[in-house]
């Protein structure tokens, strides 16, 4: 243990601005499918928001998580074909039809353009178990609820950035370990799809409909 030395107590009315001010920024974040092919992305700008996303917390500090980013036009290609492999047994059969009804608004099909387009992927891993220095299995937990944290932080450091970003779940995903080279400790969990917005994109109107704060939050 150590003494907190980076905690900031702020007056009551700061505090009220700043989650004001935070809303207001989560707010505009949008999910994107369209992106801007011909705007890269800097690295270093990628690597702060990692960073950012490592200071998440997890179950044990053991952070049982691993980010791959692949900006390779080779790889992302490959990456498109065995993601829309996987969409179309799902659309064409695997996907119950109340999910294809809830997804129909979005008007989202097994083509997933988005994959090459966009400057850069991240894909992001769970690691099941961690490996000591002897090479023996040790236990990871709340590894779910740690990667899911750390993920959150991630697309909101991105946001914060000026970026865009579409979460993306092919089922199953097993082909990203292989595609990304990761051992049989990690299982796949999300690609995350980053970039700038094409011109003149659209997002769902729908989209930006938030449910009200009685519905999502309650005090005892």
């Amino acid at each position: 243990m150590e003494p907190l030395t980076g905690y900031r107590e702020l007056p009551a009315h700061t505090m009220l601005e700043r989650a004001r001010a935070s809303y207001q920024n989560l707010l505009r974040r949008r999910t994107v499918r369209d992106f801007d092919a011909a705007r890269p992305v800097d690295r270093a700008v990628i690597e702060q928001c990692l960073l950012a996303a490592g200071t998440a917390p997890s179950g044990a500090n053991q952070q049982p998580w691993h980010f791959v980013v692949i900006t390779d036009p080779q790889r992302k290609s490959q990456i498109r074909e065995a993601a829309e492999e996987e969409e179309r047994t799902f659309y064409n059969g695997r996907a119950p039809e109340e999910w294809l009804r809830a997804l129909a608004p979005l008007g989202t099909d097994a083509n997933k353009p988005f994959l090459e387009e966009a400057p850069l992927l991240i894909a992001i891993f769970a690691q099941k178990y961690g490996i000591d220095a002897q090479g023996e299995r040790f236990s990871h937990y709340y590894v779910p609820e740690s990667v899911g944290i750390a993920t959150g932080f991630l697309i909101a450091a991105l946001h914060e950035a000026g970026l865009v970003t579409l979460t993306h779940t092919p089922s199953p995903m097993g082909f990203l370990s292989k595609l990304c080279g990761r051992p049989e400790s990690e299982k796949p969990v999300i690609l995350l799809v980053v970039g700038h917005p094409k011109p003149g994109c659209e997002v769902p109107v729908h989209g930006g409909i938030k449910k009200p704060l009685a519905q999502i939050s309650s005090w005892l």
